[in-house]
């Protein structure tokens, strides 16, 4: 497996998740808040957010089956961009399971590979 291909879903993975956040500030700011100015907001951040995950998915996809992780892994991977704060928890574990597998295919030593990062 490919750095790039873990580097293209931990980017992914963080503006899913941030946007993810920003839309949930906006909806309280705008539901339960009643503040004036958050309808755009929302909009915007909402958009942003839909088509990005489209993103996340596909780049959680490919890593998932790259790894060959199990389908209810995979699929609580592809949910995490849709659960506020998820995605930055679940990309940091992905993460760490995905490096030794890189540093295999790349021909060294997970412990040789860490000190390299």
């Amino acid at each position: 497996m490919k750095k790039s291909v873990l580097t293209r879903y931990r980017v992914m993975a963080y503006i899913t998740a941030v946007l993810l956040v920003l839309l949930t500030v906006g909806v309280i700011g705008k539901r339960l808040l009643d503040l004036d100015g958050f309808d755009s907001f929302v909009t915007v951040v909402g958009i942003a957010h839909g088509w990005l995950y489209v993103l996340y998915l596909i780049f959680a996809f490919d890593l998932g089956s790259k790894m060959k992780m199990p389908v209810g892994r995979q699929l609580w991977v592809l949910l995490a961009g849709t659960i506020p704060t998820a995605a930055f928890f679940v990309e940091r574990r992905v993460t760490r399971e995905a490096e030794p597998l890189i540093a295999q295919d790349a021909g060294t030593t997970p412990a040789a590979a860490q000190r390299v990062m």
